[in-house]
């Protein structure tokens, strides 16, 4: 059997049965839908490449989220870059956002989040949602 390359997972769990891995794909995905559930997010921003298949009908829920494991492995960092709805308070979205994607996270991988970094790429209109 091929062994999987170690980094792009991150180890949760190692027991004498074996070890528990979350692929950071997942991480990703779970902190973009964390994200987009925030009441003023209208959606994440990603690169070039990811907007301009956003607009062609493609979406993908990790597009503007990156994980970064600690030096230590004890815990992991995430950026989010977001689009905020026009008439919605940057400063408060923003920091719910972090709330929602550390909790979420957290409770869904049982990894420590030490940092979760919000980028406020663009302010939205109303046609975009």
């Amino acid at each position: 059997m091929a062994k999987e390359p170690d980094s792009k997972y991150i180890l949760i769990n190692r027991t004498p049965e074996g070890s528990i891995k979350i692929a950071e794909d997942v991480i990703n995905v779970i902190a973009g839908i964390a994200a987009t559930e925030v009441d003023g997010v209208e959606a994440m921003a990603g690169n070039m490449t990811s907007s301009l298949m956003g607009r062609a009908g493609v979406r993908k829920s990790s597009k503007g989220v990156r994980v970064f494991l600690s030096d230590t492995n004890d815990s992991v960092r995430i950026d989010v870059a977001i689009i905020v709805a026009y008439g919605y308070t940057i400063p408060s979205v923003s920091s719910k956002v972090q709330d929602r994607v550390k909790t979420t996270v957290e409770n869904m991988t049982s990894l420590k989040v030490s940092d979760v970094n919000v980028r406020v790429a663009l302010v939205g209109g109303n046609d975009t949602k």
